[in-house]
């Protein structure tokens, strides 16, 4: 039986009319930070997944791009490595892009660092075996 090779994924939390450049410039920020080589999806909440600007972001960086439940986001939240009271506040979650990413990034997911923030948008990067 062949191996499946494990998933990256770029966990991604903004504030609503971010934009693509925005996004982009941070997921790729990341994708050095961690020494990734490579980016296989795009992933935020769902009730942002509409946005324009995290849309193209995803055309642009070349990957699908999904999104995650809350009730999701709220099942790893004991995995996370960093947490926004802000974000707590606002959504009742600690955190959007570390638990974005290790959700999509399936069983066994870990996170490759703390997440990065820009003035708009944070970015974790994950990586699992996409089940």
């Amino acid at each position: 039986m062949a191996r499946q090779e494990a998933v990256i994924v770029a966990g991604v939390g903004f504030r609503l009319g971010t934009t693509a450049e925005e996004i982009e410039a941070l997921v790729r920020q990341a994708l050095v930070l961690h020494g990734a080589e490579r980016l296989d999806l795009l992933v935020t909440e769902a009730g942002k997944a509409d946005e324009p600007g995290f849309q193209e972001a995803g055309r642009r960086l070349s990957v699908d791009v999904a999104a995650c439940t809350a009730a999701d986001l709220q099942s790893v939240s004991d995995k996370l490595l960093t947490r926004s009271a802000r974000v707590l506040k606002a959504t009742g979650l600690p955190s959007i892009a570390e638990a974005a990413a290790l959700v999509a990034a399936g069983r066994n997911s870990r996170l490759l660092g703390p997440r990065v923030a820009a003035a708009r948008a944070t970015c974790a990067l994950a990586v699992g075996d996409g089940r």
